[in-house]
């Protein structure tokens, strides 16, 4: 059977103003943080869609059955006005399905969702990433604070397993992971999977609603929270590829 998966998010665009007395100009950067998670999947027979965040607001299907040809949507330091505000809804006020919405009939029915965590997912910095109260948030096995939710790690935090039997994390190496430098704070949902934690917060937990599954992932997959050394661990690769096959219902 095929494993299909859509990225959205994990891109950005850096504007920089360089100020040099009395002169100044501008340059603008693009970068993606995607290499290190489409590799582990890819190696694991997933086919990887990446949807940019410049992209998604237009792009992001807007319909249940365009949502069905993945078996997993996994949503990465994206917020959600990018899927809430379409052009077409933002620039020219056309009446246009809720996004967030469908997500979550996607899943009542039985698709795969893992939100990762980062500066615009979960709630994020100054709350921007806006999932709280969202139809998101009531699929996803964990509740989301209404404030800036960010806990920045710079000492680094050393994940700690708490479910070592747990399906997602067949395949990855025993002992311990290497440190992240931040993740998204959040409140694991009573029934849900803690299957690792940082301090007395949670990292991964996983759950069900309706017929689908959904994985929290609070850290970053990419940089800054998650370092060379974590992206470099044998397990990363293993840990995707677990989360995202156990999001699809393949393990």
């Amino acid at each position: 059977m095929s494993k299909r998966i859509l990225i959205a998010g994990e891109s950005w665009t850096t504007h920089s103003i360089h100020v040099k007395g009395f002169d100044s100009f501008t340059t603008t950067e693009y970068n993606e943080g995607i290499h290190w998670v489409r590799a582990a999947l890819a190696g694991n027979g997933w086919s990887v869609e990446h949807l940019p965040s410049h992209n998604a607001a237009r792009d992001f299907p807007g319909s249940l059955e365009a949502l069905r040809q993945y078996n997993v949507v996994l949503l990465s330091d994206i917020g959600a006005n990018t899927l809430l505000l379409h052009p077409e809804t933002f620039n020219r006020s056309k009446v246009l399905p809720n996004r967030l919405d469908l997500l979550a009939e996607y899943v009542r029915a039985g698709g795969g969702l893992v939100m990762a965590g980062g500066y615009l997912t979960f709630q994020g910095i100054d709350a921007k990433g806006q999932y709280a109260g969202s139809a998101v948030e009531a699929v996803l096995p964990v509740t989301l604070h209404r404030h800036d939710d960010r806990m920045e790690k710079p000492e680094g935090a050393a994940p700690v397993v708490a479910d070592a039997g747990h399906p997602i994390l067949a395949g990855v190496p025993s002992g311990a992971w290497p440190a992240l430098l931040g993740y998204n704070q959040v409140v694991a949902r009573p029934g849900a999977s803690l299957i690792a934690r940082v301090g007395d917060d949670p990292l991964l937990v996983a759950g069900t609603f309706g017929k689908g599954r959904s994985v929290a992932f609070t850290s970053d997959l990419a940089p800054h929270w998650a370092p060379p050394p974590f992206l470099d661990w044998p397990g990363y690769a293993p840990l995707w590829a677990g989360i995202c096959d156990w999001a699809g219902s393949f393990r």
